[in-house]
Formats: structure tokens, sequence, C-alpha cells
């Protein structure tokens, strides 16, 4: 970032002067085409919005001791305030709330496919350029409708007025400077001139794809002469914004209290202040008994600042009041003035719309609820919010009226001002304002293709910084996480430690599903035709059974939701009655009902795809899977954790325990066991996970337990997102007898050397003399222990010099598949079973 004492105007990065901006709206078009080449990643954006808004919250930060000089309000409490309204506009949680609700999802702008069953492709796309013309009396206006086009993707030239400071300027600049890639600066320019500069104004408009508007008509018709054909043209015009009391409200002190304070706020400078009080009767006295009520309430306000006014508004306030008491003597209004002019009640028993000089100056009016819309609908571009009093059925039905007669809010009485996060402005959402609704149909081609983006760039997440985490120390952030966020409690299987909780927000777990269901059309799992019958493992807190409940729900695919059950017959029963074709679940549950019902089940024969996880198939397991039942598809259903949910997906050319990244949630590093630094290219290390797309915990840089290595080149599926496989786990290399031993190793050797197809657990035993490894392998699998004792001890010389030392003891122990230890709520086989003491 560029700074300059004389430039006014903010460029791309740079403050430059008049002289050069000049210069440079010749050029707009070509800076435009050159920043839109590459997409804009909304991460990048809410990662640099998220700090700003840290900084502006700190009182001592040196960004605030920046901007301080260009506030409107200058040092003191208004400034805290002021900075206090940007940091909550700008907080992380409640722009992703914002995208989420006006844009679908925190990444709007991929082309996924709405329906899983068709290969068609869809996204928000930035129209492109928008051009804002902000107001001159809403300091927070101009660099927040910037942000709003940036959460759509766009370029964004902004026009503040001549009258107003640099705020917007100096603060954009700032937020561009959160981004290192320079992103953000590309498609930020600020330029401050009065509207008389009409050159200018139609420099900055002609390239533009969509001109913002702020400001009444005579603002809008100023602008739209400059905005070319086929140009969307979004006007955030002045609106009226009225209450509507019933007599029952209108007789609570309470209600007229809380009226008064809507009035006060803001000085009836919002939209959304109050400037009519509507009453739902004829009667002209209740009319002026309920103005008398007002006038009192709004007599024991806290007086006004006592700002001054313009010579415009104060003629305006002046002509108002004094036209409605020369008509009180035609018995059409009554007026109630504060003596020092702080306040106004104007009466008036004609129920028509009148615009209010604001300053605390209100009308009041009749209008029966039977006439609301013939009265109201008239003025219906101007109407916004509605504060309504009454009782709840009455708010039901006043709630439709003045909907259908125009306005776009309703609100209770005294909090008409107030907002909430994603709320649509003036009937619509300005995100969709900015966008286009963009489309892709694609043959069969790309049946496995779940996202159109992968087979061109995977998503880009700012880089990864802080110490690493492991388990205990996410545990401790889990009590960080504020209640509102934690709505979804799961725990994890326990697999290789005590269980432990993870919290999500539904939002979050929305979008986790969404992933890992993409992730499964890449795997070859079809909605529009397999019968899945989910077989994962339920209750308990475990959350394999309800998240592919989930994510079968989101893909549309036909699923018999069985769980894993003890009752192998019954399962095996319902398999063929229902005409299952795929089996979701952990491959030892798997693995056990296929051979306790093999007859049932090979007889049935319908069996065409397994899709697992939490464990691994070995090879002489899938070879016995393809020969004996006839199965065709043997892939991974995902690869994640309860605490982070969706890591990896296989695709139709992964093998083993190659996975994909799921790229549009995490970023991967991977690092030494013993260090905290990157592994050479292709050797085998600690993954390393970072979190992005979650609003309720941030989990960055955790170790999850696991070791694998970076698959180079381009995967022949097409897809750009990182490939990894997966080596096992830490706790997998067991310290015995002063050896260092992988499980996994024991499990390759039985394959290669035993052509053993079954389960095999280690279990570690402590002695007077020396320690202990028992290799339980299944019964079925096995005839001969012996020499399976021997084939390892030939294959593995560490093993066999452990042995030959006289420091370890060494059996094999062939047990029923039943007898293997498990974890009671994920039914995951225990690979390593420690009982040393």
């Amino acid at each position: 970032m560029t700074d300059s004492t004389t430039g006014r105007h903010y460029w791309q990065g740079a403050f430059i002067g008049d002289e050069e901006a000049a210069r440079r709206l010749e050029t707009l078009p070509a800076a435009v085409g050159s920043a839109l080449a590459a997409p804009l990643d909304t991460d990048v954006l809410l990662a640099a919005c998220d700090a700003l808004a840290e900084a502006l919250r700190d009182p001592g930060h040196r960004i605030r001791e920046r901007l301080a000089p260009h506030l409107p309000a200058g040092p003191g409490e208004e400034a805290g305030e002021l900075f206090a309204e940007l940091a909550a506009f700008l907080d992380r949680s409640a722009l992703t709330r914002k995208l989420r609700r006006e844009l679908g999802g925190t990444a709007p702008q991929r082309l996924n496919r709405p329906d899983a069953k068709e290969t068609v492709y869809e996204a928000w796309a930035p129209v492109g350029l928008v051009a804002h013309i902000a107001p001159g009396n809403a300091a927070t206006v101009a660099p927040l409708t910037v942000v709003e086009g940036l959460l759509a993707g766009n370029v964004n030239v902004l026009k503040t007025s001549s009258a107003d400071g640099l705020l917007a300027q100096h603060l954009l600049a700032e937020l561009a400077a959160q981004d290192p890639s320079g992103a953000l600066a590309e498609r930020i320019i600020v330029l401050r001139f009065p509207s008389s500069r009409q050159d200018w104004l139609r420099l900055m408009c002609a390239p533009a794809d969509a001109v913002a508007v702020w400001g009444g008509e005579a603002a809008v018709e100023g602008v739209a002469a400059h905005v070319p054909a086929g140009c969307r043209l979004v006007e955030w015009g002045h609106k009226i914004s009225f209450a509507y009391l019933t007599p029952d409200a209108w007789a609570d002190e309470t209600v007229l209290n809380s009226l008064a304070q809507d009035v006060c706020r803001f000085e009836q400078q919002a939209c959304s202040s109050p400037q009519v009080v509507y009453l739902d009767t004829r009667d002209p006295d209740e009319l002026h008994a309920c103005a008398d009520r007002l006038a009192a309430a709004l007599a024991a306000q806290p007086a006004p600042a006592g700002e001054d006014l313009d010579p415009a508004e104060y003629a305006e306030l002046t002509t108002t009041e004094h036209l409605a008491r020369l008509e009180e003597h035609l018995g059409l209004t009554r007026v109630l003035a504060d003596p020092d002019g702080a306040w106004r009640v104007m009466a008036d028993t004609r129920p028509a719309l009148t615009a209010s000089p604001l300053h605390r100056s209100v009308w009041v009016k009749p209008l029966p609820r039977k006439d609301l819309i013939a009265t109201l609908r008239p003025m219906r571009r101007y109407l916004q919010t509605a504060g309504i009093a009454g009782s709840r059925t009455d708010t039901a039905e006043l709630s439709a009226l003045v909907l259908a007669a125009g306005a776009t809010r309703v609100t209770p009485v005294g909090a008409m001002t107030a907002g909430y996060a994603g709320e649509p402005h003036d009937g619509v959402y300005a995100l969709q304002r900015y966008s286009r609704r963009v489309a892709v149909q694609a043959d069969e081609r790309f049946a496995t293709t779940a996202c159109l983006d992968d087979l061109v760039r995977p998503a880009q997440f700012p880089p990864p910084a802080g110490p690493l985490l492991d388990k205990a120390a996410v545990q401790h952030l889990n009590g960080e996480v504020d209640r509102r966020d934690a709505e979804l409690y799961f725990r994890s299987g326990g697999s290789t430690a005590a269980p432990a909780l993870s919290l999500f927000s539904y939002e979050d777990y929305d979008t986790q599903m969404h992933a890992a269901a993409r992730g499964l059309l890449a795997a070859g799992y079809d909605p529009s035709r397999d019968r899945t019958a989910n077989l994962l493992y339920c209750g308990g807190m475990y959350g394999g059974f309800i998240s592919f409940f989930s994510i079968l729900e989101r893909l549309g695919g036909v699923q018999i939701p069985m769980a894993a059950g003890s009752d192998h017959r019954a399962t095996a029963e319902m398999i063929t009655a229902y005409e299952v074709d795929t089996l979701f679940g952990m491959p030892s549950y798997l693995w056990q009902l296929l051979h306790e019902e093999a007859g049932l089940l090979r007889s049935y024969g319908g069996i065409r795809k397994i899709f697992y996880g939490g464990e691994h198939f070995t090879e002489e397991q899938r070879r016995v899977l393809t020969e004996t039942f006839g199965i065709e598809v043997i892939r991974s259903l995902t690869y994640g954790s309860t605490d982070l949910g969706p890591l990896g997906y296989q695709c139709t050319h992964s093998t083993g325990s190659v996975h994909h990244l799921h790229a549009d949630l995490h970023t991967l590093e991977i690092v030494e066991t013993e260090a905290d630094r990157p592994v050479e290219p292709g050797r085998t290390g600690r993954l390393v996970f970072t979190t992005r797309a979650r609003r309720g915990q941030h989990l960055d840089r955790y170790v999850i337990g696991d070791l694998g290595r970076a698959v180079p080149g381009r995967c022949p599926c097409g897809s750009r997102a990182p490939r990894f496989e997966l080596l096992g786990r830490l706790g997998e290399v067991m310290r015995v007898a002063t050896y260092f031993l992988n499980y996994r190793r024991f499990v390759a050797i039985a394959a290669e050397h035993l052509r053993y197809g079954g389960e095999i657990q280690a279990v570690l035993t402590g002695g007077p003399v020396r320690e202990g490894l028992t290799l339980r392998m299944e019964r079925s699998h096995v005839t001969d222990a012996e020499r399976a004792r021997g084939a390892f001890l030939a294959a593995y010389p560490e093993l066999h010099s452990a042995v030959s030392e006289k420091l370890l003891d060494f059996t094999v122990e062939p047990v029923d598949g039943a007898g293997l230890a498990r974890t009671a709520t994920s039914g995951k086989l225990l690979a390593v079973v420690d009982r040393r003491r």
C-alpha cells in the first residue's frame, strides 16, 4: 500500500492525486478486465475482513490510530461506536452468515451440481464491475457497500462526496493491506469528487455492469443518465417507514415510550425511522388523545445533541410545521411542539402518507386496517419498515396487509431501526443484485465430477500460520466455542484414545455434508441408480451413521438406513428384500457380515459397490471381495475425523489409500514426525490440517495423528485438488524392545506372504524378563500359526532381531473375528492394544 498526503483517491493499492486519477479513468475498462482474469476466493476476503475487524476492536491498535483522523465524529466515544459498527459488519461470522443467507454458501462462485443426479453446474458469478455512488450522510455506507461488492467477487469503483473525509479510502486501503496476494487491492478503486464533475461520473459508469446509487430521486436521476444500456441500476434510495398501532397498543404507555425511542434514535436519519404513526381508527378524538400521549413520551426522551441544521433542512422543518399550524384553522391538523424546537407531533385527520421533515418530527394519522392497502399501495416504491404494535393475531394480520401494500420490513415498535445479520435491504439481497446466476450443462463424461472448478484450479486459502495443535489443544479450544455455535455435539469413536468431543454449528455441518457428498460422486456413487444400505454405527453421539444419512439425503440417493447391528442374518435378509446393491460401512463390520452370511449374500449376488470408512481394506481383502462376492467397486466413503469433518475423498482413479484433499474446506501440510518443518517431496510425515469453512470454530494446523505423503502429479481424473496417501497412524508405530515396529508392515507381510485376507490385531504385554507381542489373526483365514510366525520373522528384520536378541516374545494367536477388541462406539478394530503397565 502506497500512501500520499496529497492523494485523495485510492486506486488498486495506491493513493493518487486528481491528475493521475483522470489518466487512469481513461483506462478503467482494461484495469477491470485484468482484475477479473483470476477469480477472487471468498476466504481471502473473509480472512482480511476478520483481521481488520480484530484491529478495529482494539483501542490501541495502530490501524485505529491511522483511521482516527479521517472519522467524521473525531476522537471520543462516537469514534469508538463507529469502529464497533464497522467491526461488527466485517466480522467473519457475520459475513459468513450473510454469504450463506444471500448466495447459499461460503464459496458461491464455484460451479457445483445443485442436483447430484444431473451433470448441470450452477454458481453465482460476479457481474463484473460495480460502480457505487455513496451518500454523503452515512460514513460507514461507502466502504461497506464495496465490501458487499467484493463478497460477490466484483471489481468495485466507489465515488464519495467531495464534502466527505477520506475514511472510505483509508479503511479500504487497510482492508487490502490484510491480503498479501494483492487480489483485494486489484478490485478496489475509490474516487472523491463532486457530482458536478460529470466527465468522471461518465467514465466510471460507462464500463460498469451494475451501478449502485445511494440517495433520493434526484441522486438516482443524476446517475441514471450515465448508466449504459444493459447495465443493472441498483437503487438504494431514501425510504419512508411508519408505525401502526391498534387501540390496545396506543393505550399502553410502554408502547408509546418505545415508539418515541424509535423516533429519536438517529434523529430519524435512518430509512427505518418512523415518520408517520398510523392508528387503527377513524375517530378524531382518539387521534388527538394519542397525539397528546406521544408528545409526552417524546418530551421524556433525552434532549438531542444540538447539531446545527443546514439551511435546506431548517427551511423544510419550519415550512412543514407552519403549514400544519395553518391547517389547524380548517380542522385538519393539530400541532404539538417542544418550545425549544426539540420535537414536534403533527396530528392530521387525512390518512395519506406524508414524509416527515425528520429531526424528531412525526405525523399521527388515522387509518382503519380495511383501508390500509388502498391508502399505502400508491406509495409502495417508497415504503420500507412498518413497526406494528398489537396482539399476536393483529400482528399476523397487519403484517400481511402492510407487506401487500409494499412495505419490505415488519418489526415490533421499539425495534424499527434494529436489524439482524444477513437481513435483506429494501426487499432484496444486495449480494444477488451484484451477482449473476450462471449454469453449465455437461454430458455423461462429467458424471463423477462434482465441481467443475476442480478441473481448473483448487480453492485457494491464505497460508496457515501459528503453532501446531494436538488433540488436547483442540479439546481445550472446544471450551471456548460460543454456545450459539455449539449446536451439534459429536464424540469420536475412541479407536486411538479416549473419545473426544467435537462441536459444530448446523451451518458448518451442512457445508461439510455437501462437501462429502461431492466426494462420493467423485468416487463413483450414482444417486440416480444405487440403492444403499447405510450400515455405519449409530449411537453414543458417534457421527458416522448420522453424517452419511445427511450426505445421502443431499445427494437424493435411495437409502435403507439400517445401521450396524449384531444380528447379521436380519441385516442380510433386509439387503436382499430391499434389493440393496451398495453398502456403506466399516471394513471390519462389512467383512464379518459378508462372511457370516456368505451363503445368502452370494446367492443374492446383487451387491455391486462397497464404500467404506474409518479403516482400510487390504489388497488381499479386496481380492476376496471381488472374486468371492462379485463386488465391482470398493472405495473410501471419505477420509475424515469427527472434529475436522471430511478431509479427503477418492476418485475413480484412486487406489489403495490415496485421496484427494477437500481443498474447498481445508489446507494440508505434511511435516516431519519430530519437527515442525515440511518433509522432503514424496517423504512420509505427519498430516497437518487447517480448516477454513467453519463459522463456529477455527482449527489451525491440527496434527490429526495420521501419517502420509503427498502424491505428485495431476490425477488422471482431471481434478487439480491435491492428492495424498495415507500411511497409518502415529499410534500404529510401536516402540517394543528398543525397536520401532509398524503395524502396517505386519498387515502388508500377511497379505503378501500368507495371502491373508482377515483382520490383524497387535497386543502388547509386559513381563518380568521381556515384553511380549501377540498378533491375533482370524482363525478362518490362518490355518498354521507357526508358519505365519515364521513368515513374519523372515520378512521383518527388526522383528527378527528383537526376538533373536531375546528382547521380545513374539507369538501368533488364531482367534474368532468376533473376539477381536473393537471400539464400542464406532465398531472400529483396535489395531494396537497396549496392555503394558
